[in-house]
């Protein structure tokens, strides 16, 4: 192998990059989206375990969206943190550093991207199933689904377990509460959620339209009931924000009166939430037909396409959407890439990163040796 600076690769097959002109991924959006994240100068990623993909949604300008579906198996929690990003997969967590240098000499497409993600380390989980995943505590941290517990990820072991809610007995396998977001704030786990506060494998499949619940972090303390199905709890501007699945509902809570209201109800499957200039960007999802957990949601005859609903805090109101025509039925992560127009990412399925290298002062793109 040999190594030049910014060379182009040679004997590698161009990806495809899909926009709306091609098939599958078709997607059809409302004229306010592009504009809306020309307009932020942001790059919306969203994760798709069903598909197996981490998707970045670009504006090209502020009339269309162009799209890069990449490749990760069981894609689910995504957490982004300066130039660095965690994509949480079916057995591993894959953490990704951008460079600016490689993204603008990428031989496949040479000045077109101002910015890419590269893996630089796989940790190796196991089957654990991962869902929300961040920076935090002073590390990696993420949501443990199948033992009911949260998890530090480091090189020492498959999964280090720090806190866990005082209704589960122990950590031991079967998911018995359905514990899935993680609301992080200032590199602080401030609140958790879970579908119910069972101690049994699987047994929050019961009752799963009244049970859910939000933790305190800190003091362990169940601190609101009730909830239908909560998902992606995430805090902005001292509220708290939860997405409620079971009834396609974005509620808002005061952390400190407790209140909580509804800022609106979207006939989808929600679920995956980032929040940033006051515009709620929620992930929608069909519901599978042959579930038999959720097809009997009140929302299920209602959520008939996948996407991203774009929200509006203060009025309530939806001022963008966007629904995928086909590939795409359901959507775990949505996150924001800030300052980044038109990113990239490569994933470790194929040779592609393994050709782009980066040293403290330079960085380099690697080309075979023709025979």
């Amino acid at each position: 192998m040999e190594y030049n600076n910014v060379s182009p690769i040679l004997g590698f097959e161009n990806h495809k990059e899909l926009s709306t002109n091609f098939q599958p991924f078709a997607l059809s959006y409302s004229a306010a989206f592009p504009e809306i994240l020309h307009k932020l100068n942001a790059t919306l990623a969203i994760s798709t375990y069903q598909a197996g993909k981490v998707i970045f949604l670009s504006a090209l300008h502020e009339a269309k969206l162009i799209q890069l579906p990449r490749s990760f198996k069981k894609a689910m929690g995504i957490a982004v943190e300066d130039e660095k990003m965690l994509v949480a997969c079916l057995d591993e967590v894959i953490l990704l550093k951008n460079s600016r240098e490689l993204a603008f000499h990428y031989p496949k497409k040479p000045k077109t991207y101002d910015s890419m993600f590269l893996p630089r380390l796989t940790f190796h989980t196991g089957a654990i199933d991962v869902h929300d995943i961040d920076f935090a505590e002073g590390g990696i941290c993420a949501v443990n689904t199948n033992f009911s517990c949260i998890i530090r990820i480091d090189e020492e072991f498959s999964f280090t377990p720090i806190w866990k809610p005082d209704f589960i007995s122990k950590i031991t396998a079967g998911d018995r509460c359905h514990l899935n977001g993680m609301a992080v704030e200032n590199g602080k786990i401030k609140y958790v959620s879970a579908f119910s506060q069972t101690d049994e494998p699987r047994a929050w499949k019961a009752n799963i339209l009244e049970s859910g619940v939000l933790i305190n972090y800190e003091t362990k303390e169940v601190e609101w009931e009730g909830l239908s199905m909560p998902h992606s709890p995430r805090v902005y501007n001292n509220k708290l924000y939860v997405l409620t699945s079971g009834d396609g509902g974005l509620l808002e809570i005061d952390p400190v009166s407790k209140e909580k209201k509804t800022i609106i109800k979207l006939d989808a499957f929600v679920r995956g939430l980032t929040i940033h200039e006051g515009l709620a960007f929620i992930g929608t999802s069909k519901l599978r037909e042959n579930s038999s957990t959720f097809a009997h949601l009140p929302i299920a005859k209602k959520a008939l396409k996948a996407g991203v609903s774009v929200v509006h805090i203060e009025s309530g109101t939806v001022i963008a959407n966007l629904h995928y025509n086909n590939s795409v039925d359901e959507i775990y992560d949505v996150q924001l890439i800030t300052e980044k127009r038109r990113p990239s990412i490569l994933n470790t399925i194929t040779d592609d990163h393994k050709m782009g290298l980066s040293t403290p002062d330079n960085t380099f793109w690697g080309r075979k040796k023709e025979s």
